[in-house]
């Protein structure tokens, strides 16, 4: 059968880090907001951070366990705020309760709020996560005792942003959700990450925090990151960068299966010097969000510093134009210019002179924008905001993206953890474009030329996927995005039977179809990657959300969406994450125990992955350590084949156009 494809990250490399503590005297409007709730004050500490994070077969799962102390002489509900990265899916939220613990189960939202308010009116021990909206969740606990300490847990996965031959992870901490409240740990902060990669791994470093890494290779497959600290504000992001031997590129799978049930799977696809540089001349048109929001955080001032290090870049043959908007849209030149050292610099004056005041209005700028279309060159619309619009914009937005002139293409970029990060990627996705989220700790000169680099060559259009041999149905995303080089695509579906299939994609490139078949193995058992079920669900959940928002109304996709968040426990905007005090209080709520029956199973896998881990660092011929820095490897050349050994998954299929 013939399936559409969506594309993502493949082989990802571990790249991948989790929270961090930093030594930062700033006023924390930081992510893991702590505080006590109830209208009578109070004051609640982070006594313990520990994070454990393990990549492998492209996806990253994160662990947080945390234990928070009351240090009042009476009961108080904390209240914990936290962001989570682009993408990611709470999987689990557990408590300990008298010494045990307690793994919660996914419920319908307003069920789960009656519940947990329930016990709260019984002084008994619940606990609530629940998700606040696109930006951040919310973590309640009652009661915590007088001088009481509270432990928890929460996991979640995600995907590995790739691009070429770099990954990168940010681990969202800076946030200004509730400005003015202080994140501290007292005690104890500790993170440790284990990087798994099927492609060599050259170097590891963090742009954001350089010196409190410490990097360890165990071999050119396998890395580990570690960092710990006592006392201190968590403030910013952590942001860590894997530089690998060669770009990911190629088809791969990756399944899911067990027992008698239908499988899950995930196919990834990854075009590189397939897609040839193209030496021809653009026109771009910046459109820079300068409204009260983007004061926040200094977003302004970093999105500002990332497109004038966009209009550095420009070649001699391009031409640009700057907008700003907040309520109103204004223009710099009121016509595209070449981009010459004068213009260049008249656009970073512009640019600099802008400050941040007023509503958010985007759509009459993204219509100024495309005024700028010439008939013989293609246009690229560079959207530069967090996306804070007016709630009953986003119709109307998506309806203008979906009559935008041809050869114009919406890119959005957004700044910080408090972007609308939802609308940004279906604002870029729909208008043939990319979206990308920035860290205001990472490289942003990096971040401005990997952009240039995939627009200045080809795009695969209308890329699609059929699949013989092995029936597969249910397939994320059911509308393709186009194909960049260096960025991945990735694929989600179901699939009964097992055995070999035959993969073939096909793309548009300029005038002319592309097709590549690939051999493949569905398994008929595969226990090794649990998370591929999750991100499945969650992938349907937001194909489900985005198409209900083109229709204008998210309540139609509610029941399903519910479905799939009871089933899969997948905290959603209509369902929450509850944790009763023992089984017999699930059972009194009719709550079946599936997340703890699912739970217990991945943990199974993850220990099978930290014994083979535990090999690999055994077998180090140096015996490197977490604290011996590790040295770059050299790359490879790109012709040479790199070798598997053992039960180590299938290497990348390279997939030449």
């Amino acid at each position: 059968m013939t399936t559409p494809l969506s594309f993502r990250p493949r082989w990802i490399l571990a790249a991948a880090a989790a929270l961090a503590l930093l030594l930062f005297p700033a006023p924390a409007r930081a992510a893991g907001l702590l505080i006590a709730d109830g209208g009578l004050g109070g004051v609640l500490e982070i006594e313990e951070h520990e994070v454990k994070v393990t990549v492998n077969n492209g996806v990253v799962v994160t662990t947080v366990t945390q234990i928070f102390r009351n240090t009042e002489n009476r009961q108080v509900e904390a209240l914990y705020v936290f962001p989570v990265p682009k993408g990611a899916s709470v999987s689990n939220f557990s408590m300990w309760i008298n010494g045990k613990e307690m793994v919660g189960e996914v419920v319908e939202k307003e069920r789960a709020r009656q519940i947990y308010n329930s016990y709260k009116e019984v002084r008994r021990d619940p606990g609530l996560l629940e998700q606040n909206d696109f930006r951040s969740f919310e973590m309640r606990i009652f009661p915590i005792g007088p001088r009481a300490a509270q432990r928890v847990q929460v996991t979640y996965c995600q995907e590995l942003e790739f691009d070429h031959d770099r990954a990168t992870y940010v681990y969202p901490l800076a946030t200004s959700t509730r400005p003015g409240v202080q994140a501290q740990v007292k005690g104890r902060f500790a993170l440790n990450l284990d990087a798994k990669s099927e492609i060599p791994i050259v170097s590891v470093e963090s742009p954001s925090h350089p010196k409190q890494f410490v990097i360890a290779k165990h071999d050119d497959r396998y890395a580990q990151a570690s960092m710990e600290a006592t006392g201190g504000d968590l403030s910013r992001d952590v942001v860590l960068s894997f530089h690998v031997a060669r770009p990911h590129t190629g088809l791969d799978l990756v399944a899911s299966r067990d027992g008698g049930e239908d499988g899950f799977f995930c196919l990834t696809f990854t075009a590189g010097e397939e897609l040839a540089a193209k030496d021809v001349g653009m026109d771009y048109v910046f459109v820079l969000d300068i409204s009260g929001s983007m004061g926040d955080e200094g977003k302004l001032r970093i999105s500002r510093e990332s497109l004038g290090a966009f209009i550095q870049s420009l070649g001699a043959e391009d031409r640009f134009e700057v907008l700003a908007f907040n309520i109103k849209t204004s223009e710099l030149f009121g016509k595209v210019r070449v981009a010459d050292d004068a213009t260049k610099k008249e656009g970073t004056a512009f640019l600099a002179s802008q400050n941040a005041a007023g509503g958010t209005v985007l759509a009459p700028a993204i219509t100024r924008a495309y005024k700028h279309k010439d008939a013989d060159r293609p246009l690229n619309v560079v959207v530069m905001s967090d996306g804070l619009t007016e709630q009953n914009e986003r119709a109307e937005l998506l309806r203008l993206i979906g009559v935008r002139p041809s050869g114009a293409r919406v890119f959005c970029i957004g700044v910080g953890n408090d972007v609308n990060k939802p609308l940004l990627s279906q604002l870029a996705e729909d208008a043939g474009g990319l979206a990308a989220f920035v860290s205001r700790d990472d490289d942003f000169s990096r971040q401005a030329q990997s952009f240039r680099r995939k627009l200045l060559r080809p795009v695969a259009e209308n890329v699609r996927i059929s699949v013989e041999g092995v029936e597969t149905y249910d397939i994320e995303p059911r509308i393709l995005p186009n194909l960049f080089h260096g960025s991945p695509v990735r694929l989600y579906g179901r699939y009964r039977g097992s055995g070999n299939a035959r993969v073939t994609v096909k793309a548009d490139v300029g005038s002319c179809e592309i097709v590549q078949t690939v051999e493949v193995k569905m398994p008929a058992n595969d226990k090794a990657n649990p998370e591929i079920e999750r991100m499945w669900a969650w992938k349907r959940i937001d194909g489900l959300l985005r198409e209900a928002d083109r229709a204008g109304n998210r309540a139609q996709a509610a029941p399903e969406v519910i479905r799939l968040g009871e089933g899969f426990s997948i905290v959603t905007e209509y369902t929450s994450f509850l944790v009763l005090e023992n089984d017999g209080e699930y059972q009194r709520w009719k709550i079946d125990r599936r997340n703890a029956a699912r739970v217990a199973r991945d943990r199974r896998s993850q220990d099978q992955v930290a014994s083979e881990l535990e090999k690999i660092r055994r077998k180090s011929a140096d015996g490197l350590g977490p604290q011996e820095v590790a040295r770059p490897a050299a790359a490879p050349a790109p012709n040479v084949a790199t070798p598997q050994g053992g039960n180590a998954p299938a290497g990348p299929r390279d997939v030449n156009f």
